[in-house]
């Protein structure tokens, strides 16, 4: 890939600020055209502008999308499958982290849903655009925040006891997990996961209290989004890793996650029951 992205399609998921932002524009800079998934349409439009103003290959299209609603995820698949018969990049980048719990439209504890079920479910209603691409990559944001995560299997919702950075480190465990199976499973793409670095982006800042606080205190110590980004165009394009798959990358190097990332039996389990959740065959 690399240079030689010019003429490949990429979807961007959480594209409207941020790394995803800094994800599409680098992207769309190697020749890809790049489809941004926001779920706000000025955001978007503004997204869709500075993409295309960078773009070395075709203008950017936009697609929008609550990924807390898994019936949304379904038609957004849909919509993508019609307009991109073959999809060489999909960036799983958007993400969410609630100070207080709150549950999708489809009743389950948002953060999962929007973190990991999304993922997986719009991962795999593209399989056939993926399936038409030569060497399809499956690019998905993690973070080392996935060491302060509890893989429950009997409380996936958080309904028992909620921590924000708890749940939100799960979720992100579910990532690595999600990834590492999606390799195993499908060995005609390249799956992998990556920590892009702790970003000062907008996230969190919309949550009340101690969360809003702390980002604002750290925020002078965070690595810009444009390099935070980085990592997500490294395992989105070098060349270098053209077959490399179910890996986790940090700082543009492959990383060993926690032990419970490498679990695979885990993985298998959460692979199950993730179908089982948004309606797919295992």
């Amino acid at each position: 890939m690399g240079e030689g992205l010019k003429g490949r399609t990429a979807v961007v998921t959480g594209a409207t600020g941020g790394i995803g932002l800094e994800t599409a524009l680098g992207l769309a800079r190697l020749g890809a055209t790049v489809t941004l998934v926001g779920r706000d349409e000025a955001r978007l439009e503004a997204a869709r502008q500075a993409v295309a103003a960078a773009a070395a290959g075709a203008p950017p299209t936009v697609a929008r999308c609550d990924l807390g609603s898994l019936a949304e995820v379904r038609r957004l698949a849909e919509a993508l499958r019609g307009r991109l018969p073959r999809l060489d990049v999909l960036v799983n980048n958007a993400g969410a982290m609630n100070a207080t719990r709150k549950l999708s439209a489809d009743g389950h504890e948002l953060t999962f849903a929007v973190n990991h079920l999304a993922t997986y479910l719009l991962t795999r209603a593209l399989f056939p655009s993926l399936r038409a691409a030569p060497a399809p990559r499956v690019v998905t944001v993690a973070s080392e925040a996935h060491r302060m995560g509890a893989l429950d299997f009997d409380d996936l919702d958080a309904s028992r006891a909620y921590s924000a950075m708890r749940v939100y480190g799960t979720s992100k465990l579910c990532n690595i997990l999600f990834a590492r199976e999606l390799a195993r499973r499908e060995g005609w793409l390249a799956s992998n996961s990556l920590h892009p670095g702790v970003v000062a982006t907008g996230f969190g800042r919309n949550d009340p209290g101690w969360t809003r606080l702390l980002v604002r205190a750290v925020a002078p110590f965070l690595k810009t989004p444009e390099q935070g980004a980085r990592t997500s165009l490294h395992v989105a394009a070098s060349p270098a890793l053209e077959g490399v798959s179910g890996r986790y990358f940090k700082d543009e190097r492959e990383a060993a996650p926690r032990a419970q990332a490498l679990d695979d039996a885990a993985a298998a389990r959460l692979w199950e029951v993730s179908a089982r959740l948004t309606g797919l065959p295992a």
